[in-house]
């Protein structure tokens, strides 16, 4: 099955019809799928199993994306949460499951095996081309996204397109009003007044959330901070200056940026912590760090930051 590899390495996937056209049977691809050699990641898509199992969620999203375009042909464009993942933006707590399309003709909504089918008009104006595949513009798409879950995962994706310069606040802005009457958008005017472009990660974006929830005073984001020299030994992921408190929050993605090729994990735990002791001595404030598990108990963090303002 070289040839179809070959193919599969090229667009992610390979469809049925594609390997009856090299000679290939239903039953040689039922037996290769039976053996572990394949996966049929949908009805007539296929990939790879060794490929298939080293990608992450997003990544296998990003491929059924494409099959399910190929299926459908021109008439759709990809929109919401898979708009906003091929576009390259980051969503946070939201089902990978489905693919979200809107159809260019405007026709009713529905949602069938791993698609849902969304109504609204689509002008050219609305949808680009990315690697071949039409999708709605970055400030639709994320203002649809937010219609579909809460205030805080709806402002992870906000912060996104804007932190990446995938669109601005002012296109947000400009987005929102135009779909305001639409269903569940107004909701989002709390989000939207949130955004800040700084925001590096839904983990930062979800501690400002928190904040607010809490009535925790909104901190400035990625503040740097220098030495004695000026020299700038680290930004900090919040700020509250009035209080003397640097924030950051620690995500295993963060880590796995950090880390170079052959370097030991241990080494950027050390190097993290070095810095840090670093920004306290350099700046005289207190530091918070906050980690996914510490939105699980939101009370308690929250407890936990204003112990550390002196609001407690």
């Amino acid at each position: 099955m070289d040839d179809l590899r070959v193919l599969a390495d090229s667009q992610g996937f390979f469809t049925r019809a594609e390997a009856l056209g090299r000679g290939y049977r239903d039953g040689d691809l039922t037996a290769a799928v039976r053996d572990g050699l394949l996966v049929r990641f949908r009805r007539g898509s296929y990939a790879f199993t060794d490929v298939w199992r080293g990608l992450d969620d997003v990544s296998r999203h990003r491929v059924r994306c494409r099959a399910v375009l190929r299926s459908l042909g021109r008439g759709y464009a990809l929109s919401h949460v898979s708009a906003v993942l091929v576009l390259g933006g980051i969503v946070w707590g939201h089902c990978l499951d489905r693919v979200h399309v809107t159809r260019l003709d405007g026709r009713s909504s529905r949602t069938e095996a791993d698609v849902t089918y969304h109504a609204g008009k689509l002008t050219e104006q609305d949808v680009v081309e990315v690697d071949g595949m039409l999708v709605t513009r970055p400030d639709r798409a994320a203002i649809e996204t937010g219609t579909l879950a809460d205030g805080e995962r709806a402002l992870a994706v906000f912060d996104s397109v804007t932190h990446l310069g995938l669109c601005t606040p002012e296109d947000l802005f400009a987005r929102f009003e135009v779909m305001a009457a639409w269903c569940d958008t107004r909701r989002l005017h709390v989000p939207l007044r949130m955004v800040e472009p700084g925001a590096d990660g839904p983990g930062e974006s979800r501690g400002r959330w928190l904040f607010r929830q809490f009535r925790i005073p909104q901190p400035v984001v990625q503040h740097p901070v220098v030495d004695a020299d000026g020299v700038v030994i680290g930004t900090s992921d919040w700020w509250w200056e009035d209080y003397r408190l640097l924030g950051e929050f620690d995500g295993q993605w963060k880590y796995r940026r950090l880390l170079r090729p052959g370097q030991d994990p241990g080494e950027v735990v050390f190097g993290e912590k070095n810095r840090e002791d670093r920004m306290r001595e350099a700046s005289g404030c207190a530091m918070v760090r906050l980690v996914w598990a510490d939105y699980s108990r939101p009370s308690v963090t929250a407890q936990r930051v204003r112990r550390l303002m002196g609001l407690a």
